[in-house]
């Protein structure tokens, strides 16, 4: 019962009793001090009531300001975490109720039409897209869908209507900029660039491109398992702490990223000077090459210079003093050494003695 009914309930039953009762205290003579304590008891009952009716005092909402997060974060390994999803679907218990939240990533862009056929019948709580132009970053949508692809086409409609505003929105501001130096060029550029993208986002999403590339999910655990298996998924990331899709963050990989999660390369938003201003910077860099060698052509010779002549002239000299002393015994009039006529002399005088001495008889 809702506790309106029962609030209504209660006021058919105790207003007509309660306007008796006041009726015969006013007739009576009661102070006046007894009708408020009779009304303020009858307030009492009836709010008393109410919270029983309702279930009690409202419960504050502890999810405030809390996000969940579910995908691949910028700059995570991608194949990490498709193993990691993997796994966490093959571990997952039975989901009770209307079962568990996934996101499931596809292996490239599909049309509404081709989403409908993947997923069949399973339940859809919405469907990301973007319109896959080469190296421009373009907008990631989400489009709640329940019905597929009915939904999805009618979401693509106003996207379209609302870039076809933003088209129109860069042109007007590229063309109040006119003249000016280069930060207005290159700011008319960025203007120039984001009405070109808008334009082209806008006809395909009129068209019904083959923009979409991940849905969010919500069934049993067995139908996802199911999905998981089925030609052009790429990876099943269930999500069973999801419970508010409106606090809900969802990053799922682009068909086209295949190592590391990262925004796709955007040339328009490369500015053109920047390569001319890199390579005159670097022009002048072979002037070190001339003062490299001009430092050893001053240094080679003055270490030679001051080395080579100081042994040669210090040492010279010695070596012819030393042996200029030493002649002594080679000189042939020397007072040290005894002449020739007086050794001659000794030996004759020793042989005469000799001859001279008297010899033994036999």
């Amino acid at each position: 019962m809702r506790a309106g009914d029962l609030l209504r309930q209660l006021d058919q039953l105790l207003l007509p009793r309660l306007a008796a009762v006041l009726t015969r205290l006013a007739q009576a003579p009661v102070r006046g001090s007894l009708l408020g304590w009779v009304a303020v008891l009858s307030c009492s009952a009836v709010l008393f009531t109410a919270v029983l009716a309702t279930g009690g005092p409202p419960v504050p909402d502890r999810t405030v300001g809390e996000v969940t997060r579910v995908g691949v974060a910028d700059g995570d390994s991608i194949p990490g975490y498709e193993r990691a999803a993997a796994a966490a679907l093959a571990a997952l218990d039975v989901a009770p109720g209307d079962g568990t939240y996934a996101l499931v990533s596809l292996t490239e862009y599909l049309t509404p039409q081709s989403v409908a056929t993947v997923v069949g019948d399973v339940r859809v709580a919405a469907v990301f897209g973007r319109v896959p132009l080469p190296e421009r970053q373009t907008e990631i949508v989400r489009i709640p869908a329940q019905r597929l692809p009915e939904d999805v086409m009618s979401g693509m409609t106003e996207l379209a209507v609302r870039k076809e505003r933003e088209a129109a929105d860069y042109r007007s501001r590229a063309a109040a900029l006119g003249g000016g130096g280069p930060p207005e060029r290159e700011l008319r550029q960025l203007y120039e660039s984001g009405a070109r993208i808008a334009a082209q986002e806008a006809a395909a999403y009129r068209a019904g491109c083959a923009c979409l590339y991940a849905l969010v999910v919500r069934d049993t655990t067995t139908r996802l398992r199911g999905v998981a298996t089925r030609p052009g998924v790429r990876v099943v990331d269930p999500a069973p702490e999801v419970r508010r899709l409106e606090r809900t963050v969802f990053t799922p990989p682009l068909p086209e990223q295949r190592d590391v999660a990262r925004p796709p390369v955007d040339r328009d938003l490369e500015p053109s000077p920047t390569p001319s201003a890199d390579t005159n910077s670097r022009s002048p860099e072979p002037v070190p090459e001339k003062r490299a060698p001009a430092e050893p052509e001053k240094r080679a010779p003055v270490e030679p210079e001051k080395r080579a002549p100081v042994e040669p002239e210090k040492r010279a000299p010695v070596e012819p003093e030393v042996t200029s002393s030493s002649p002594t015994p080679a000189a042939p009039g020397s007072a040290s050494a005894p002449s020739p006529s007086a050794v001659e002399t000794l030996l004759t005088s020793a042989d005469t003695a000799a001859e001279s001495a008297p010899k033994p008889t036999p």
